[in-house]
């Protein structure tokens, strides 16, 4: 169905968190987000770029084992782990074949990128693409 509509159409990220207070001081605190007006209660919506993140209460939240949310912020990577870091970030480190981790960031080839959680366990992903 290659040229569908819904091709056409830019998509958002839809992130389950358990207690929206909690998750709210982390997206726009830790983040740096900035809130969209939402009317639905249990919701609360962000701008990052051009993009829409919708964070939303969930009995189901923090189930996801894989990652939720991915920035590509190019050649940022270096300024936003630190800012994310100084902010009391944890970044999440794993063992992958191919990869050494530069402090929080993982390396392969060319490839740079480092992960964390938000309050509910969702991963994040930023990375040099």
């Amino acid at each position: 169905m290659a040229g569908s509509k819904l091709a056409t159409k830019d998509a958002l990220a839809t992130v389950p968190v358990k207690d929206l207070a909690r998750a709210k001081t982390f997206y726009e605190q830790k983040l740096g987000l900035e809130p969209l007006d939402t009317e639905e209660s249990g919701v609360q919506a962000y701008r990052a770029g051009s993009s829409t993140i919708i964070v939303y209460e969930s009995a189901f939240a923090g189930t996801n084992q894989a990652t939720a949310v991915t920035w590509p912020v190019g050649d940022d990577l270096d300024a936003i782990v630190a800012d994310l870091k100084a902010k009391g970030v944890i970044f999440e480190h794993y063992d992958m074949p191919g990869t050494t981790l530069e402090g929080d960031i993982h390396v392969s080839g060319r490839m740079r990128v480092t992960w964390f959680k938000d309050p509910d366990g969702n991963i994040i992903n930023v990375g040099n693409y």
